[in-house]
């Protein structure tokens, strides 16, 4: 079948998606490698699709089914979907996913290469064809493309013949015209949970689909409103500030209903269990965001860390038989903050999940049992180095935060608490610099220490903007003897010598101080203990353990100059435009959830999340832990060098960051 003939039915509705097919996963590389493997005529595999009378329910994005049989994508929707948004410029109804993939696709008539708009690269020269514009205008365009590049007094390029450049957009607008094998499935015996358990043999073998994809393709086969009902929740969730997935909340929906973290426990749950399961463990989530936005104020997805424990502390309420005391609630925030504090659910998530949730089940529902169960995982204490990161993107951003809304912060200028649930949402505060970036690089600071966390408190926005970059020893003067209290209300050194611009770097260090004791003053009060009794515990705990040498497994970084070099990758790739990297990413078996190896350093959705390849740089590692990285999935590096060789020549040189 023409792919034009198969676009058509797209937009017919006849070519419909299942319910319980996955969203769309590619990304630009993937896209970019189709349209030319296609431009250059490359064999591309065929599509495997389910003849069956339509029903909505059934469809992914159509209210109502079309008349007819309809032809439902088994195998082929990623290069469907690409097809459709790249030759339409928009996606198509049943598409679940990021649009912006698609956007800017360019095809060069020198070099025959597809890559995606890059204002610096592109913008001079019009050999850069866009190529849904093209697709859109058809061969009637052609002739305007064509003179606009032979008329064009900026173009340095030598010309071709104005026939070769035609042959070539004839070429890629000839890509419509290319067939497609089309294989069917059909007969009445090809009940729904038959054509599933086709459609996962046929789809493992391409961009394979996760456990939760499989779990969720088994619950929409007998109930097909399953998905739509879950995006329902995720939706009013997202208007509340959160980004939360489908697949965290199945692993919460699992946890409330069989008490493990392993999605293949779901196989025996009904749909009348999983339907009424649903309902109470959202009403569970609800619950747990308003202690945690009301006790911490983590109030938004920024700032809402360890998110992989909620799923715990859901299955936690459901074993409940009554309400939360004070004392429960607190020790459930204790637990929970040290574990989003030091990445308990960073690594192998499900292997962590499953974990805690046999805590809780073995112990009877014992929160001391999880808490003593983290005490092993990592020691307690804040330290004052804890603080050392930078960017909103540092681990202990959200601790900052949380230490700003949990305490008795105020405004510098409206001397206003900034308590959580007393101004609502964090959008309506600003982070500020304490000492102003312009004046810092003024000093020669870089901009990993002018953007340290210690040199960050939040205000309203119209103090932020009334301060503006003033000078600390000036404005604060000011502040104190408007407000006194207000600028230790936010932890900032007493010491006028360190308000100077001259001492910054002492500046930092002291406001750190003050950070640390404040969170161990904080956390030892959720644990409803003293402040010496809860570091002094720690601190020896800790020496117990690395005294037994519990801080050594298999993969870790080896020594402080390869940790030093990981950071500074990191660092680098930050100062790209990318989110920072997962450090010592613990890599697990799918099936038994025992850990292999752990990774030096990961993006497992890539740096450019959910739009290039999951990347792993491993320093120093044998042959077997590479593999096991390839076959997870990862682009794996072993040198720094070679990680920035495919950041510069791959994904800045299209624009993607």
């Amino acid at each position: 079948m023409k792919i034009s003939t198969i676009l058509d039915h797209v937009d017919s509705g006849h070519f419909a998606l299942p319910v319980f097919q996955r969203g769309y996963v590619w990304n630009r590389g993937q896209i970019r490698r189709l349209f030319k493997s296609l431009y250059n005529r490359y064999p591309v595999g065929g599509i495997l699709v389910w003849m069956t009378e339509p029903n909505a329910n059934s469809l992914r994005g159509q209210s109502h089914a079309p008349p007819g049989v309809a032809t439902l994508i088994l195998d082929g929707q990623q290069r469907i979907t690409t097809l459709y948004s790249v030759f339409r410029g928009m996606p198509p109804r049943f598409f679940d996913g990021n649009p912006a993939v698609f956007a800017g696709l360019r095809f060069h008539l020198d070099t025959e290469e597809f890559e995606f708009y890059q204002p610096v690269k592109m913008a001079d020269d019009p050999l850069w064809i866009d190529v849904t514009a093209l697709m859109q205008n058809g061969y009637e365009g052609l002739p305007a493309i064509l003179d606009s590049i032979f008329n064009s007094a900026d173009n340095a390029t030598p010309h071709e013949t104005y026939g070769n450049y035609m042959a070539k957009l004839t070429k890629l607008l000839g890509i419509s015209g290319i067939d497609l094998h089309v294989e069917e499935v059909t007969g009445r015996d090809k009940a729904l949970d038959v054509v599933v358990e086709i459609f996962n043999r046929v789809n493992s073998a391409g961009t394979k689909l996760s456990k939760g994809d499989l779990a969720l393709a088994k619950i929409c086969a007998e109930w097909p409103e399953a998905r739509s009902e879950m995006k329902r929740k995720l939706t009013r969730w997202n208007d509340l500030g959160y980004n939360f997935d489908i697949v965290w909340l199945l692993r919460s929906v699992n946890a409330v209903l069989t008490g493990r973290g392993q999605f293949h426990h779901l196989d025996d749950v009904g749909t009348d269990e999983f339907r009424d399961g649903l309902a109470r463990t959202c009403d569970h989530i609800d619950l747990v965001l308003n202690i945690v936005g009301g006790t911490l104020g983590l109030d938004h997805h920024r700032v809402l860390f360890g998110r992989y424990g909620i799923p715990v502390m859901v299955r936690y309420l459901e074993m409940k038989s009554d309400e939360l005391e004070t004392l429960e609630r607190d020790k459930l925030m204790f637990w929970y903050v040290q574990a989003a504090m030091w990445g308990r659910f960073s690594g192998s998530t499900e292997t962590a999940i499953e974990r805690a949730l046999a805590i809780l089940n073995e112990s009877g529902n014992d929160l001391n049992a999880l808490i003593e169960d983290q005490r092993l995982f990592h020691y307690f204490p804040v330290e004052r180095s804890h603080f050392d990161g930078w960017l909103t993107s540092a681990r202990f951003y959200p601790i900052l935060y949380m230490l700003t809304r949990m305490g008795e912060a105020r405004d510098w200028g409206l001397n206003i608490p900034l308590k959580a649930n007393m101004l609502g949402k964090m959008n309506q505060l600003e982070v500020h610099h304490i000492f102003p970036t312009s004046k810092l690089k003024e000093l020669g600071h870089n901009r990993k220490a002018r953007n340290s966390l210690a040199n960050f408190c939040f205000l309203t926005k119209d103090t932020n903007l009334k301060i503006s970059a003033k000078r600390p020893e000036n404005y604060f003067e000011d502040v104190e003897s408007k407000h006194p209290g207000a600028l230790a209300s936010q932890w900032i050194p007493s010491d006028r010598e360190l308000w100077k611009m001259k001492n910054y770097s002492d500046f930092l260090e002291a406001r750190k101080e003050l950070l640390s004791k404040e969170a161990n003053r904080r956390l030892a009060k959720l644990l409803h203990v003293g402040e010496e009794q809860f570091v002094g515990a720690s601190v020896r705990i800790r020496s117990s353990l690395e005294a037994i040498g519990r801080h050594g497994s298999v993969g870790d970084v080896a020594d402080d100059i390869e940790m030093k070099c990981l950071n500074d990758l990191n660092v680098w790739a930050m100062e790209q435009g990318f989110a920072g990297g997962e450090l010592s990413h613990e890599y697990s078996d799918p099936k038994s959830g025992e850990q292999l190896a752990v990774f030096d350093l990961v993006w497992p959705n890539g740096l450019q999340q959910n739009l290039t390849h999951p990347v792993a740089v491993l320093l120093n590692e044998g042959s077997e832990v590479i593999s096991l990285a390839n076959n997870a999935g990862f682009r794996c590096f072993t040198t720094p060098d070679a990680f920035k060789n495919y950041v510069n020549s791959e994904l800045l040189a299209d624009g993607a960051a």
